[in-house]
């Protein structure tokens, strides 16, 4: 990582008193693909100094080895009390990002704390209560897809948009049943959740207006959930003691539900559309897994690997200065975690590691879910959906296209998401 100097106080590009990064990588809030840059950064080290939009200094980390380690070093924090940048006025109160390190849930907490609210929704999320799931997701996926032909059938091209249809009502009815949300409320959660979480392009006053909306909104599901309970996951997060007794904080509680609700539909969402992508411009391995050569399983893993659902994702910080990958990350820097750079990365996956190959071995080892104590607690459940989803699909629409050049599609406006946002086709009958 190169030298960081003092940027001129009240710099229109940098928080006042923040330290510049000489030569760092200013990034666009439009996001956008991020492999190009990817591969630039990655083939100048491991770990690379950045810019975020309102000009905070960070570090990303690029390197799959490199990323494993950062992501459970003992000296890395999830808590923003370990960013003094974020607490003492450097930092605007109302940088947009901010949401990510002023939420209270598993996310952003350590050790002791951490393990009590993960212990919270784990059981959940076990194998054998997802595997539980299974019918209901067999029956919202076929209905889906009723629901994709007929709006291509009313399409005079022929074409629907499988992220509307398919890719999106599917993990957010799950995760919402999950949660106890009633339907009233789904859509509007998933566009406050885009607006906070997904992209970056926004402005403060947006950013804000969302959270204070979305915050709002949570409150009302876990209000209804406290006058009539069910069995979900929202109401035993209410009824949920510590061992001392004590209930789950009211900024704990909606913070959990906020990550369970972007975690468990935004990730899958993209994941599902970037596999279908995938396949339908590599149509080679799209056989391979229609004639019983390959598994659905592997097709997950391998776009999970080659083209994640989750590229860079805020934040960790080092509680002293950390030596990593060559370079040393000051104390107290916000670090992302470069999830689709260290998918291809040749030096672990091998040379041809920017090639979409579902009978690649070691695919799985990827890092998309993320490793140590805050591996994703939801992973059993995405992959389920996602399997699910791509098996129904392409065994009943096998020649399935994409209805506009890939090159075409809308990215999202986005550094932490990745994926298009909107991904029409044509669901082709034999």
């Amino acid at each position: 990582m190169s030298s960081r100097t003092p940027a001129p106080v009240g710099d229109a590009a940098t928080p006042a008193g923040a330290a510049t990064p000489v030569g760092a990588h200013v990034v666009d809030p439009a996001g956008g693909c991020p492999h190009a840059v990817n591969a630039e950064l990655r083939a100048q080290g491991p770990v690379a100094d950045i810019v975020l939009p309102g000009g905070v200094p960070a570090a990303v980390v690029l390197g799959h080895d490199t990323l494993k380690e950062f992501l459970s070093h003992p000296d890395v924090a999830k808590d923003a009390r370990h960013c003094p940048a974020l607490n003492d006025g450097t930092i605007p109160a109302d940088w947009p990002l901010r949401v990510f390190a002023n939420a209270q849930g598993m996310h952003t907490a350590d050790g002791a704390d951490h393990r009590r609210l993960r212990s919270l929704v784990g059981n959940a999320f076990t194998a054998r209560q997802v595997e539980r799931l299974r019918p209901r997701i067999e029956e919202l996926t076929t209905g889906l897809l009723d629901d994709l032909a007929r709006a291509a059938d009313e399409d005079p091209d022929g074409v629907a948009d499988l992220r509307t249809h398919v890719a999106l009502p599917l993990p957010l009815s799950v995760i919402c049943e999950l949660l106890g949300v009633d339907a009233e409320h789904r859509g509007r959660l998933h566009d406050l959740t885009y607006t906070v979480i997904v992209a970056t392009d926004t402005t403060p006053q947006e950013v804000m207006a969302a959270v204070r909306e979305l915050v709002e909104l949570l409150g009302t599901v876990a209000a209804a959930r406290r006058t009539a309970p069910g069995d979900d996951l929202t109401s035993a997060l209410i009824a949920a003691r510590e061992d001392g007794g004590d209930r789950l904080s009211e900024a704990e509680l909606i913070g959990t539900m906020r990550l369970m609700l972007v975690a468990g539909h935004e990730t899958t969402l993209n994941l599902i559309s970037n596999a279908v992508r995938a396949l339908c411009t590599h149509r080679d391995q799209l056989t391979l897994v229609l004639e019983g050569k390959a598994t659905w399983a592997a097709v997950v893993d391998e776009t999970l690997r080659w083209d994640g659902p989750v590229s860079w994702f805020p934040f960790r910080y080092p509680t002293r200065d950390l030596a990593l990958g060559g370079s040393v990350i000051p104390q107290g820097t916000p670090v992302l975690a470069g999830y689709t750079a260290a998918g291809r990365d040749g030096a672990f996956h091998g040379p041809d590691a920017g090639r979409f190959d579902i009978t690649r071995p070691g695919a799985a080892r990827h890092l998309s879910f993320g490793h140590g104590a805050h591996y994703c607690v939801g992973a059993p459940l995405a992959r389920l959906e996602a399997t699910i989803v791509l098996e129904r699909l392409f065994t009943r629409f096998p020649d399935l296209e994409l209805a506009v050049p890939e090159a075409d599609l809308p990215r999202q406006r986005s550094f932490i998401g990745n994926s298009v946002e909107a991904l029409p086709v044509r669901p082709v009958r034999r």
